[in-house]
């Protein structure tokens, strides 16, 4: 058994190839609803636990990141006193907390083997890991905005500029939280092009 990473570009459905896989190993898809069962080792009630992945992180420039870690969410945490007694908290959570959240949750999912993780940076945090298949999908920019052309019924110059955006924020993502190059296949097991493979052909071959 293992566990499986996918990074990819944004556009070439490596969330439904995950979700195929899923079905097809009868793995777990790692999302905040599993985040929220592991919410209890992290001190955070579940319903509060943030899932910091590369759609909630803002790219930041040099003079931003001198501020110090920018604040992403408010959380309640449960405190105790000298007696036992618990009580709630709310408290600030900044980008480094958020980023140590989801490293914890998944460094917990791989220890209970069988699931999937997109995006994250799990090919980065799971790197040394033995019984990881890491994955990378990627595509052609025409075929990637043709697919969110129609799926979001907007114009050719329209998907574009957002695949840009998308790709830009994801790969700075885990530039600065794991200081790799996730578009470098030597990060990786195996390399799939959609422009080749549809999403059932890629989800058997992962």
């Amino acid at each position: 058994m293992a566990v499986i990473t996918i990074s990819r570009q944004y556009g070439t459905g490596a969330d439904d190839i995950a979700a195929k896989v899923c079905e097809l190993l009868g793995y777990r898809y790692f999302d905040k609803g599993v985040m929220s069962r592991m919410a209890i080792e992290f001190g955070l009630t579940p319903e509060n636990v943030i899932d910091f992945s590369e759609e909630r992180y803002k790219m930041r420039g040099f003079l931003d990141r001198l501020r110090g870690p920018r604040v992403v969410a408010q959380v309640r945490t449960w405190r105790e006193d000298l007696s036992g007694r618990r009580t709630a908290a709310v408290e600030e959570m900044d980008e480094e907390q958020a980023i140590l959240v989801v490293r914890r949750a998944i460094r917990a999912a791989y220890e209970q083997d069988n699931i999937v993780i997109v995006g994250r940076g799990g090919q980065a945090i799971l790197r040394d890991r033995p019984g990881v298949l890491h994955v990378r999908v990627q595509g052609p920019l025409e075929a990637r905005s043709a697919t969110i052309q129609d799926q979001e019924g907007v114009s050719r110059q329209a998907a574009e500029k957002e695949i840009t955006q998308r790709d830009r924020k994801a790969k700075d993502y885990v530039k600065n939280f794991y200081s790799i190059d996730s578009s470098e296949p030597v990060h990786y097991h195996l390399v799939i092009n959609t422009g080749r493979w549809d999403s059932d052909a890629a989800a058997r071959l992962i």
